[in-house]
């Protein structure tokens, strides 16, 4: 079968291909990718070639597919693995796969390392390697976007997990988010930061019971309070605020005093800015914990710790970088019991649309950028559909369906597309 894919040969060097993919083994799939949500990650990739852990040395000769938040339908099963999966099944993928016998041992990946299964791609080949630890999962929700989205989710999910707390007298970690207490999402509305809003929110088993999120940018936290109003928040029993720190002559004293002075049990930042760091220790309650979820990309990256803190008032720090399986899992679970990510999306597009917009994804304003890999279209902010719709009539009717859910991707608009926009 030939596939039609976005390969990578070295730094900065993309190109849409189309190519015979090989008859698979017994122990592959066959795969149809629906959807891919193009994540920063794809970007450092593209602007590191091989010199990026996950990227092979051998790149050049031997490209690889990128994308690794898709979603799709499985087309054929092979032998070994008829028992559990089977054609037609809508599946998602857990990129982190921590194989060590995979091209690059537990730093492969899908979307980074293979040359047949990537994200961007019209039809894949899932190896042995993502099947063996059970990475590919199976997704029983409604449309696909939802599952291109499990994955960030899952990072999400992960961080939420990775948070621990201590009792006075004992070293055990108590391993979670307090349940009840007091939380600081900061730079927060960015896509991730929209995503653990929604997760908070919507988890069932804890949640906090104070949430501020701050930015500096005031459209931006409107925008927030519009997808996830205060209101909802309230009826789910959280006290939800939007802060925007840029606002304030002392934005650590504001973010203290809504805390009632006592400060925050858990704290996640969502940018790679020394600040902003300095700005959550500051606001660390006792046994408060600090996880830095943003990645920089500068390996020097450093900021200030306040250390008599840490000694005497047990604050403590952490961070993580992605989800495992069983965070993906959950996500997929969330997705299919109607948790919708649609406010993380603000532009479609097709597959001929990928290579720019990962090369230039920090210039282009907004959320997550959903490709749909069997379409040509250019990449389009929903907030553009009337505009587009002047001149093209799938954009105007787009523009009617998303705003029967004030401007969000939905299942509908992506049936139409599925249907109606043209092929790559």
């Amino acid at each position: 079968m030939k596939t039609k894919a976005v390969r990578l040969y070295g730094k900065e060097d993309l190109r849409l291909e189309e190519f015979e993919l090989p008859q698979i083994k017994d122990d592959e799939i066959l795969a149809k990718v629906v959807s891919d949500s193009i994540c920063m990650s794809s970007y450092k990739a593209a602007k590191q070639g091989s010199d990026h852990k996950r990227i092979p040395d051998n790149v050049s000769t031997n490209p690889v597919m990128i994308g690794h938040e898709f979603s799709g339908e499985i087309v054929e099963v092979g032998k070994k693995w008829k028992d559990k999966f089977s054609a037609g099944q809508k599946f998602s993928i857990q990129p982190a796969i921590y194989y060590e016998d995979g091209p690059l041992g537990v730093l492969s990946a899908p979307g980074y390392t293979y040359p047949y299964v990537g994200g961007d791609a019209t039809y894949v080949i899932i190896p042995e390697d993502v099947l063996v630890q059970d990475c590919l999962l199976e997704y029983s929700g409604p449309g696909f976007y939802p599952a291109s989205l499990a994955e960030p989710l899952s990072c999400v999910i992960g961080a939420m997990h990775a948070n621990y707390h201590t009792k006075p007298g004992s070293y055990v970690h108590q391993m979670e988010i307090v349940d009840g207490g007091k939380m600081a999402i900061l730079a927060g509305v960015g896509p991730m930061g929209l995503a653990a809003i929604n997760y908070v929110i919507n988890r069932k088993d804890r949640k906090p019971s104070l949430l501020v999120v701050t930015d500096i940018a005031q459209d931006r936290l409107d925008r927030a309070a519009e997808i996830f109003p205060v209101e909802w928040a309230k009826e789910n029993g959280i006290d939800l605020i939007y802060l925007n720190t840029g606002n304030v002559d002392n934005p650590v004293e504001e973010l203290r005093k809504n805390s009632g002075g006592t400060g925050y049990n858990d704290v996640f930042v969502f940018a790679p800015v020394a600040p902003v760091i300095e700005q959550a220790d500051a606001i660390l309650s006792f046994d408060g914990c600090l996880n830095f979820f943003a990645g920089p990309s500068n390996p020097d990256f450093t900021a200030k710790l306040n250390f008599y803190n840490v000694h005497y008032a047990a604050t403590h720090i952490t961070g993580t970088s992605g989800g495992n399986n069983d965070d993906m899992v959950e996500a997929l679970s969330c997705l299919s019991k109607g948790l919708d990510p649609a406010g993380l999306i603000t532009h479609i597009g097709g597959l001929n649309a990928v290579i720019e917009t990962t090369l230039n994804l920090p210039a282009i304003p907004g959320g997550k950028k959903l490709i749909y890999t069997h379409k040509d279209l250019p990449l389009t902010a929903i907030a553009d559909f009337d505009e587009a719709g002047k001149s093209n009539p799938l954009f105007a009717e787009l523009a009617r369906i998303v705003a029967k859910t004030k401007g969000l991707w939905n299942l509908e608009a992506e049936e139409y597309l599925l249907k109606n926009a043209p092929e790559i």
